[in-house]
């Protein structure tokens, strides 16, 4: 690897609610790496804790060669810290005259977890292909980003929706830096998986972020509804509860050891059971109404969205080997099928009705078949068809291609990162790294960068009468509503989104 320093200069005009700053000359030190221009750790913002974030002023030249730490959260993660407002930028010519795409990428791990720091997120792979710049964003997650606590003390006005107010910041940053790097700001896409794209779906709603990007793409990851205020109050209230801290004296909160803060969400979530539940929240300050409901919020109409879901989502959350799988047959499957589900209907109808179907499945495509039908795909379901009922652009595609380590988990939640940055080969990844598995990411890699590049995704639009999804596998494909029998199925219910 071709590992040498290199630098870039530019205006850094930085800004975030509340505060403006005024444009300086700025010089960012970074390294080139095979071919590719490499920024790590830029920091674009500051905060105090369970407040706003404002703008980062740094001194005019800026060494950006190691990522910055993630945000402190439950599953372990090095270096972390509360000081986690930095992005990341790969770039084949920093030069302001390319004017290339920009495809900002906002990790998952749902609102609480996560890093771009993951191997699997890595921007080389599109940045070296030239006809992109990527850039990675950290931010403020779980208790830190999302803890609501406006109803309980007005010192914490914004809080409930930090996370979301790091994120614009940091589109704020790549509107008024990127061109230094090459980028084009009037071309900026965001794409994120899981959290991230329910993250993406929620900005399109954020009144702060209008103008900031133009395209949209959400892999595994929707926001039909925020969270409500009461129930957000509730789970603040269990928190506190949890950590020891009197409701009516939120002063501790301020002093406590970050470790402690994240040792708190082991709370039991007063709404759904297991850990306490953080997202962003239907405030009226930042959020004043809802993502998805009762239709697509107005305010990103105008922007084109790609949504997409992998075939066998709950591969990533039922263990195969687990407790859920073990043992599993018919006369236990409804049983262990329903607390899975995110639709109620009755498991024992759900299970009758596919084998009806499909006889020739056994008990674990069946269960892996409906959660995920059940579960994690009716929220694109909705967005698709809200956007098509507004006359508004969006295309669906549907990752088939199945993991090539433990094939009993299929095309399962997470496998289309590896596809779609080009990191097969990186720790983490289940695609393997044959023939098969680079001609599903060259097909998913050239849909996201030519989506950044035009707006509009190579295949027809959505549409309720058709229904046109991509199927990406290691030979992709155009098809008509696929699954159409299991998305019949489970419309017999309303989905609500957890957690809101």
């Amino acid at each position: 690897m071709d590992r040498r320093t290199f630098v870039a200069t530019g205006l850094a005009a930085m800004a975030a609610p509340p505060l403006t700053a005024r444009p300086r000359q700025r010089r960012w030190t970074g390294t080139v790496e095979a071919g590719v221009h490499v920024f790590r750790g830029i920091r674009y913002g500051t905060a105090e804790r369970f407040r706003a974030p404002t703008p980062f002023l740094p001194a005019e030249t800026v060494r950006a060669t190691a990522f910055g730490p993630s945000c402190p959260q439950a599953s372990r993660i090095a270096p972390a810290s509360e000081d986690c407002l930095y992005l990341n930028v790969w770039t084949a010519e920093p030069d302001a005259r390319a004017k290339r795409p920009v495809m900002v990428y906002f990790h998952g791990g749902a609102y609480s977890n996560g890093s771009v720091a993951d191997p699997l997120n890595d921007g080389h792979p599109i940045a070296a292909r030239g006809d992109a710049v990527v850039v990675t964003v950290n931010h403020r997650l779980n208790v830190l980003g999302y803890l609501y606590l406006a109803r309980l003390d007005p010192r914490f006005p914004d809080s409930g929706n930090l996370g979301q107010l790091d994120l614009i910041l940091a589109l704020r940053w790549v509107r008024d830096n990127i061109a230094s790097f090459g980028g084009d700001p009037g071309r900026v896409m965001v794409f994120g998986q899981s959290g991230g794209g329910g993250k993406i779906a929620t900005l399109m709603g954020m009144p702060a972020a209008t103008g900031l990007f133009h395209r949209a793409a959400t892999m595994s990851g929707q926001q039909v509804t925020a969270s409500g205020p009461m129930n957000a109050t509730r789970r603040a209230e269990a928190y506190l509860a949890k950590l020891g801290v009197k409701a009516d004296d939120l002063s501790p909160l301020l002093t406590l050891p970050v470790e402690r803060l994240v040792e708190g969400l082991a709370a039991t979530d007063p709404i759904l059971g297991g850990g306490v539940y953080m997202g962003p929240v239907l405030d009226m300050t930042w959020i004043d109404r809802h993502p998805f409901w009762p239709d697509p919020n107005p305010i990103g109409n105008a922007i084109p969205l790609m949504l997409g879901n992998t075939a066998r989502e709950t591969g990533a959350f039922i263990d195969p080997d687990g407790p859920k799988m073990r043992g599993l047959d018919w006369s236990n499957l409804a049983e262990r099928m329903g607390p899975e589900l995110r639709v109620d209907v009755s498991p024992e109808w759900i299970v009758a009705q596919y084998r009806a179907k499909f006889p020739g499945w056994s008990p674990l495509e069946v269960m892996y078949d409906a959660t995920t039908a059940g579960r994690s795909w009716p929220g694109q379901v909705i967005e698709a068809e809200a956007r098509s009922k507004a006359g508004v652009p969006a295309w669906v595609y549907q990752c088939d291609f199945a993991s090539r380590t433990d094939p009993r988990r299929g095309a399962f939640h997470t496998i289309d990162i590896p596809l779609v940055f080009g990191t097969l080969g990186a720790a983490g990844s289940q695609t393997g790294t044959g023939a098969d598995a680079r001609a599903a990411s060259k097909a998913m890699q050239d849909a996201f960068v030519a989506f950044a590049r035009t707006g509009v995704a190579p295949w027809p639009r959505h549409d309720l009468k058709t229904r046109t999804t991509m199927i990406f596998d290691a030979t992709s494909r155009v098809q008509h509503d696929p699954r159409k029998w299991q998305r019949e199925l489970f419309a017999r219910a309303p989905y609500i989104q957890p957690g809101t």
